[in-house]
């Protein structure tokens, strides 16, 4: 069964459009772009939705690229995945970039991005001197691709 989490949505604009999801399973909801606006090929821009949301405490929402924009336009979103935090209270704005070589127009009322709720997790954060071990050590960018079963780094695992 779906959970639900209300979030109070505040029309900025007249123009623009209250999300909603487009099938009953649906993880995702759609932003609406509030006014034209073009992204010139290579370029980046800020697009608005005109909305501001109220969401509640212990959750988020997450901007996320629209996968017929990137397949068929090479646009997404920059900043993937944007947070839109419980306390912040402004306008919806969607940091587009356009990966193709042509100039991306956008239209008032276009879906520019889809957003998803998730529940927030704080840290608790402790300094320590030292570590515990692990495997994998301080190795990083890339370096836990496994060749051979058995084997990382082409050395077999103890």
């Amino acid at each position: 069964m779906m959970k639900h989490m209300h979030i109070k949505i505040k029309k900025l604009h007249s123009h623009a459009v209250i999300p909603s999801y487009q099938t009953p399973q649906a993880a995702g909801f759609d932003l609406h772009a509030v006014e034209d606006s073009l992204i010139k090929a290579r370029d980046r821009g800020l697009v608005g939705t005109g909305l501001a949301f109220e969401i509640e405490s212990g959750f988020e929402v997450q901007v996320r690229p629209r996968s017929g924009l990137a397949l068929h336009n090479g646009v997404s979103v920059l900043n993937t995945p944007g947070t839109i935090d419980s306390d912040y209270r402004g306008e919806i704005k969607v940091i587009l970039i356009n990966h193709s070589n042509e100039d991306f127009h956008i239209h008032r009322g276009d879906r520019i991005a889809q957003a998803v709720v998730s529940e927030v997790t704080q840290a608790v954060f402790t300094e320590v001197q030292e570590l515990g071990q692990s495997v994998r050590g301080e190795r990083g960018f890339g370096s836990s691709g496994v060749a051979r079963k058995g084997h990382y780094q082409g050395k077999p695992l103890a």
